[in-house]
């Protein structure tokens, strides 16, 4: 059987799944404001039922009648235990062939090792009645991101992290990206962004907007990442690809004036809307702009995720799609 890879983001979803934040101990004083940019988040891919149905996933009782009172009808409240909110990373990967794809996770390299997460992928799926698969290698999704040609981009700071998966070789890693989701072509980029604590996921540094087309940020003044641009930027247009140049938010510190990995490239690309994640700075105007030129038959909806943030991720960390068939 032919194994297809999964459909770029793009393409049409019927339904996203997307954690809601459950534990107070782990988020203390953010706790509420990142439960309203979730509820902001999920009721923009909503829009008003012009999107596709939003799954919120609540890890207890207690989380899951607040994400009620927050969204009421604007999204299917699930209750099922989880670590934390990362679905991105411990959802499973679906093929362009239907098949739910369940990997190994070990909480980001053995850095957040938290109850639920290891297996949070394989019971959504069957909640929702997929076909499932488990491999037993580690693999997180926001590692990764395809153009639904069968080219995927990753970087070699995360897939190759001794971390994950030690004694694998690139190639062997290329091949496992090839043999079990049915990738064609890996372009493999270097680090990811400065303080990253997912080892340099992919989807904080460069997305696909299109078959071959790859966006890259170009340094802002100040950037703490010129570098990891400039290199991705050099790599991908070796390996044939087209860059489309986007805004970068610069230097965004924490409270502790410790340099945040801050990034638009964490936008989500839902059927009505992409929603992309701002802070406040002087390009988040510019993000917004540049993505409706990208697509024109979607709302651009531009939100502050700040609190959602403080946890290390922002709307494509906290949302796996579901495609349709």
């Amino acid at each position: 059987m032919t194994i297809l890879p999964p459909k770029p983001e793009w393409a049409p979803h019927d339904a996203v799944w997307i954690g809601f934040p459950s534990h107070p101990e782990l988020w203390v004083e953010d706790l509420e404001p990142a439960r309203a940019e979730v509820a902001a988040f999920a009721r923009a891919v909503h829009a008003g039922g012009r999107g596709e149905q939003v799954i919120l996933v609540c890890a207890n009782a207690e989380s899951g009648a607040a994400a009620k009172k927050l969204l009421g009808n604007d999204a299917r409240i699930v209750v099922e235990p989880f670590g934390d909110i990362w679905l991105r990373d411990t959802a499973a990967i679906i093929g362009g062939d239907g098949l739910a794809r369940d990997f190994g996770f070990n909480g980001w390299g053995g850095k957040y090792d938290l109850e639920g997460d290891d297996d949070i992928g394989i019971r959504l799926a069957r909640r929702q009645r997929l076909p499932v698969e488990s491999f037993d290698w580690i693999i997180e999704g926001g590692a990764i991101d395809g153009d639904g040609t069968g080219l995927v981009v990753t970087t070699e700071q995360c897939l190759l992290n001794h971390n994950r998966n030690p004694g694998f070789s690139q190639n062997q890693v290329e091949a496992l990206l090839k043999s079990d989701l049915g990738y064609t072509d890996v372009l493999w980029l270097g680090n990811g962004l400065l303080n990253d604590h997912t080892d340099g996921h992919v989807d904080n540094l460069a997305r696909f907007v299109g078959p071959n087309r790859l966006l890259i940020p170009e340094p802002a003044e100040n950037d703490p990442n010129w570098r990891v641009y400039q290199d991705a930027k050099l790599r991908a247009e070796r390996h044939g690809v087209e860059v489309i140049p986007f805004p970068s938010p610069g230097r965004v510190l924490d409270e502790e004036e410790e340099i945040i990995p801050a990034s638009y490239m964490n936008f989500y690309i839902g059927n009505a809307a992409v929603v992309v994640p701002l802070y406040g700075q002087e390009n988040d105007q510019a993000a917004v702009d540049a993505l409706g030129k990208l697509f024109p038959g979607r709302e651009i909806v531009g939100q502050r995720a700040d609190h959602i943030l403080t946890g290390g991720g922002s709307f494509h960390c906290i949302s796996q799609q579901i495609p349709s068939e």
